[in-house]
């Protein structure tokens, strides 16, 4: 593995309707401030491209984004997903994260 590889994680949701929008936006704002103060989170942005939320995050290894995963916030905001909204998830190891203009792309092509 390469010395510099970090783990990448980005996340595309799209509401399942405009009156979800109280809904998502407590768990998503309470889900990144949780995401930018865990240990080994090297940083984490979210934007709405075209009506889809995207999130990436780009941490230390693997093990420290999954230990975030199901905890707090984000693990409250994960089990209420299915309640309002439908995505896709990727996530694997880089030296950094894409760039905005890459992150529909990656998406798209890692998604499950």
């Amino acid at each position: 593995m390469n010395t510099t590889a970090r783990y990448v994680s980005i996340t595309g949701l799209r509401l399942n309707h405009w009156r979800h929008w109280p809904r998502f936006a407590w768990h998503a704002s309470r889900s990144m401030k949780q995401a930018r103060a865990s240990e080994g989170c090297l940083s984490a942005q979210a934007r709405n491209i075209g009506g889809m939320f995207y999130t990436v995050s780009l941490w230390e290894n693997e093990r420290a984004m999954r230990r975030f995963l199901y905890q707090g916030a984000h693990g409250k905001a994960a089990r209420d997903f299915d309640n309002f909204a439908t995505g896709l998830t990727a996530g694997y190891e880089a030296a950094a994260a894409p760039s905005w203009d890459e992150v529909p792309g990656v998406l798209q092509q890692r998604g499950r």
